[in-house]
C-alpha cells in the first residue's frame, strides 16, 4: 500500500549544485520518488544533462544554470521556477566550494570571501528567495549541506570550516524563525564521500584515512547521504526540524 507520508510524488524540489555527486544523487533519487526536480548548478551543461537523464529515465525535471553567489542568478532562476510549476515545496542546499589555505597564507581573504560566498551566503540567499513559495506549501522542507568540518575541523581549512559552521548555525535559528510557518530546517554533515571534491586524494590515502577513521572503514556514497537528505524532506518528516545529522560512517563518535 503506498503512503502519502512517505512519498515525495507531485512535489517541487529546487537543488543546488547538483550537476555531480550528491547534488546529482538527489535529484535522481527525487525524481525516482516522483517529485519534480530544479536541477540548478553553476555547470550549465553538467545541469541540463541530470536533466536529461532524469527525463529519460521517465522522470520530471529542468535544468537551471544557477551560481548562488550571485544575487542576480539565484533571484532570475526563483523566478522561473515559479513559472514551471508554480510552486515549491523542498530546497536541497548543496552547492558548496572548497579550498585550502592556510591562515597567514598570501591569498587567504580572497579564499575565505569565495568559500563564504558561496557556501554560507548562498545558502541563506537561496532560502530567502524560496521563502514566499514554501509559506504556500503544504509540506515545505529545507535541508542544507555542510560538513563534518563543522564538527572537528582540519588544519589548513579553516575557511572551509568556518562556512560550514555557519550553516549548522544558519539552520539553527531558521529552524526557530520559520518553524511558525511550518517550515522544516534541518542540516546534514557528510564525511568522506566519494565525490569530485575528493576525487584528487589517492586512493590509498583514502583507504588509509577511512580504516583509521570510520566505523564503516571505508568512503561513502552520493546516494548514501541523498537517501538521508530525501528521509528529512517527506510529508511524514513534520517533527523534525533544526537538527545536524552526521551522514560520516560513524567519523565524529570516535573520541581519537
Amino acid at each position: 500500500m503506498s503512503n502519502p507520508l512517505r512519498s515525495l510524488k507531485g512535489s517541487v524540489a529546487l537543488v543546488t549544485g547538483a550537476a555531480s555527486g550528491m547534488g546529482r544523487a538527489t535529484a535522481r533519487l527525487f525524481a525516482q520518488d516522483g517529485a519534480h526536480v530544479a536541477v540548478t548548478d553553476v555547470n550549465a551543461d553538467g545541469a541540463e544533462a541530470v536533466a536529461m537523464e532524469i527525463i529519460a529515465a521517465g522522470g520530471s525535471a529542468r535544468g537551471w544554470a544557477m551560481d548562488v553567489g550571485d544575487p542576480d542568478s539565484v533571484a532570475s532562476v526563483m523566478a522561473e521556477i515559479c513559472g514551471w510549476h508554480d510552486r515549491l515545496d523542498v530546497v536541497v542546499n548543496n552547492a558548496g566550494v572548497s579550498g585550502f589555505c592556510p591562515i597567514d597564507g598570501e591569498d587567504y581573504d580572497a579564499v575565505w570571501e569565495r568559500i563564504v560566498r558561496i557556501n554560507a551566503t548562498g545558502q541563506q540567499r537561496v532560502i530567502r528567495a524560496a521563502l514566499p513559495l514554501l509559506r504556500q506549501s503544504a509540506a515545505p522542507r529545507i535541508v542544507n549541506i555542510a560538513s563534518t568540518e563543522a564538527l572537528g575541523a582540519t588544519s589548513g581549512n579553516s575557511a572551509y570550516a568556518a562556512s560550514k559552521a555557519a550553516v549548522t548555525g544558519l539552520t539553527r535559528a531558521l529552524a526557530l524563525e520559520l518553524g511558525k510557518a511550518g517550515i522544516t530546517v534541518n542540516c546534514i554533515c557528510p564525511g568522506p564521500i566519494e565525490t569530485g571534491m575528493t576525487a584528487r586524494v589517492p586512493d590509498a590515502d583514502k583507504a588509509t584515512y577511512a580504516h583509521r577513521r570510520t566505523a564503516l572503514r571505508r568512503y561513502g556514497q552520493p546516494e548514501e547521504v541523498a537517501h538521508m537528505t530525501w528521509s528529512l524532506c517527506l510529508p511524514g518528516a513534520s517533527f523534525i526540524t533544526g537538527a545536524t545529522i552526521p551522514v560520516d560512517g560513524g567519523l565524529m563518535a570516535r573520541n581519537a
